[in-house]
């Protein structure tokens, strides 16, 4: 494998088939949950990818039964507390964000069992999602009481329309693969089992494409995410303003205790 992924920890790659390169999240969590280590990974690799020239088309996978349940929320809960590292989970934050979107490269998500926070952010804003009928998904900011920043403010609204981004964000409710298939929020919804093959058939048939046309659509396209990228960034930072707040810290606290949050009903915002 090419040097330039020599350092990365938390990644298997393979090329399954010539132009295509398949990277398996491989987490030490429960559940692909990701730790400092993985978030900072996910935010980095995109830049490499772009500019590896032997890769036409990326596959990103998650290792068994599941793809991602998001952050580790223990290290987050340090992020509450600590200025240095709310700065730097934030900056990773927008640079998983930017990376992907400007990474020329058509990524592909294939995505069983849980998609969850960060794993939502990378399955959402790949340029083709592919997940299992029975995948959980679930944006999952309001539950430990911070605002659905980051991906969810520029992205859900465009693929699913307002009424139901709102109702999804606000409620923090779980949805299924094919679920999600419905209200246009991914590309296809499979079988389980049918998951890495179709993933597979895609990337092998835009791997056979024209590599400058494919680029410049998917630029083309992407301009429509990056017009909001001014509420990206204030999203971004209202999520963190919150994780330095009170109903961040019950949020995080009370999912940690395994019981439910207490939140104060009253609020000066």
């Amino acid at each position: 494998m090419n040097d330039r992924y020599a350092h990365y920890e938390r990644f298997a790659f393979d090329r399954p088939s010539p132009g295509v390169l398949r990277i398996t999240m491989q987490s030490p969590l429960k559940m692909g949950a990701m730790d400092a280590r993985m978030h900072q990974e996910v935010s980095e690799i995109w830049r490499d990818l772009d500019a590896d020239d032997e890769v036409n088309v990326v596959i990103f996978t998650g290792d068994g039964k599941t793809f991602s349940a998001g952050g580790d929320l223990n290290h987050e809960r340090k992020v509450c507390d600590d200025y240095a590292l709310r700065m730097q989970a934030m900056k990773e934050a927008r640079n998983l964000v930017t990376n992907m979107l400007d990474c020329r490269k058509p990524i592909i998500t294939a995505t069983r069992g849980w998609a969850v926070g960060a794993g939502l952010a990378t399955l959402l804003l790949a340029d083709v999602s592919i997940v299992a009928n029975d995948a959980k998904l679930s944006d999952g900011h309001l539950k430990i009481g911070v605002a659905a920043g980051d991906h969810a403010a520029i992205i859900w609204p465009l693929l699913c329309g307002m009424a139901k981004a709102k109702y999804y964000l606000l409620t923090a409710e779980t949805i299924t693969g094919e679920e999600a298939e419905r209200m246009n929020l991914v590309s296809l919804a499979v079988p389980d089992e049918d998951v890495e093959a179709k993933a597979l058939e895609v990337a092998n048939r835009l791997a056979k494409g024209a590599p400058a046309a494919q680029r410049w659509t998917k630029m083309m396209l992407n301009h429509w995410i990056k017009q909001a990228m001014p509420i990206f960034d204030a999203s971004l930072a209202l999520e963190f303003i919150g994780f330095a707040g009170p109903e961040g810290t019950e949020g995080i606290d009370a999912f940690l205790e395994k019981r439910s949050p207490d939140f104060d009903p009253k609020s000066t915002v």
